[in-house]
């Protein structure tokens, strides 16, 4: 890489700031609904007129707004970060937004390790709780398609969908193979947003909602499918252990864990996005990672797990599956 392309890519932070600034102000939600002038919206948000102006004449050089006169709109290319379009990208900005702070502690933690006390999901504003859910729904909504679409459903006949958020994997799974029924387990924040989408995509009457904390509470046990869907890097190797001992408790006999998550190479360089989103757990997390497919077949196998199997090496984000089974009675 060329040092110019090195101060390029270094310099890309400023633009990232404006685009989730704008987000945090819910500016292009705003100009989806109707064009205004910089001191027509500064006096709706109670902002600055000057600043604002700054702001959305860069947003227009980002290719996000148009500009005509004093008036601003969104573009084609503007328009999925308002909150009411169809297919939204806004809860993953404002996700994002929230990780500012903490990478901004990397150099601190590189140098003394990590020391977070995180706080818990359930004390964290609403805001941030929707702002998380939602943008793990933006991710998931087309690869949970595929990757139901390449995991063969047939021969299973209850899900448990661990830590299901809104129920995005939960969806595709049910809507892939008609037969199957759902259980999400998640906190009682998240279950009502997860019956909110099950009403919504018509399939409340096959999905039981179970409020629980998987860290403290025994899981339900009447299902022959249990889906880890990007738990395991939030975890530490020893959460991740007392989870997998806790699921095979759960799980009938012959049933299956499906894990979907970053595999590594045992470089620990490939993919490349799998190494950055490890620093993301070393900043957000107090023992989070992402593992190689040893270092979680080896935890499996300690929990009594047979045959522990990559089925998929995956080419995006997170779209690795690991599977291990209950062996029979």
């Amino acid at each position: 890489m060329e040092t110019g392309d090195v101060i390029a890519e270094v310099r890309n932070f400023m633009k990232s700031r404006v685009i989730l600034t704008a987000a945090e102000l819910n500016l292009f939600t705003h100009l989806h609904e109707k064009s205004s002038s910089a001191k027509e919206l500064a006096g709706t948000l109670k902002l600055n007129t000057r600043a604002l102006t700054r702001l959305l004449d860069t947003l227009v050089t980002f290719g996000l707004l148009k500009k005509h006169g004093t008036h601003y709109r969104l573009t084609n290319q503007g328009v999925p970060l308002a909150a009411r379009h169809q297919d939204t990208t806004l809860p993953f900005i404002l996700h994002l937004n929230n990780l500012w702070d903490s990478w901004s502690h990397l150099t601190e933690i590189v140098k003394n390790g990590p020391h977070l006390k995180p706080k818990p999901f359930l004390e964290k504003a609403e805001q941030d709780q929707r702002a998380f859910i939602g943008a793990m729904h933006v991710v998931g909504r087309k690869l949970s398609r595929e990757i139901a679409g390449a995991y063969d459903l047939k021969p299973f006949k209850r899900l448990l969908d661990i830590g299901g958020g809104s129920g995005t994997y939960t969806i595709a799974f049910l809507k892939k193979n008609p037969m199957l029924t759902g259980v999400i387990f998640d906190l009682k924040n998240v279950i009502p947003m997860a019956e909110e989408r099950m009403n919504a995509e018509g399939l409340a009457k096959r999905v039981e909602l179970v409020a629980g904390d998987f860290y403290h509470d025994d899981f339900p046990r009447d299902c022959d499918l249990a889906l880890l869907s990007a738990i395991i890097h939030q975890n530490s190797p020893e959460q991740n252990r007392a989870l997998y001992r806790k699921i095979f408790l759960a799980l009938l006999p012959g049933g299956r864990l499906l894990i979907r998550d970053f595999v590594m190479d045992e470089s620990r360089t490939h993919p490349p996005e799998g190494a950055l989103f490890a620093l993301n757990m070393l900043v957000n997390t107090p023992g989070g990672d992402t593992y190689t497919f040893q270092e979680i077949k080896h935890p499996l196998e300690e929990a009594e797990f047979v045959e522990v199997k990559m089925i998929r090496t995956g080419q995006q984000m997170m779209d690795c599956l690991v599977e291990a089974k209950k062996p029979l009675e």
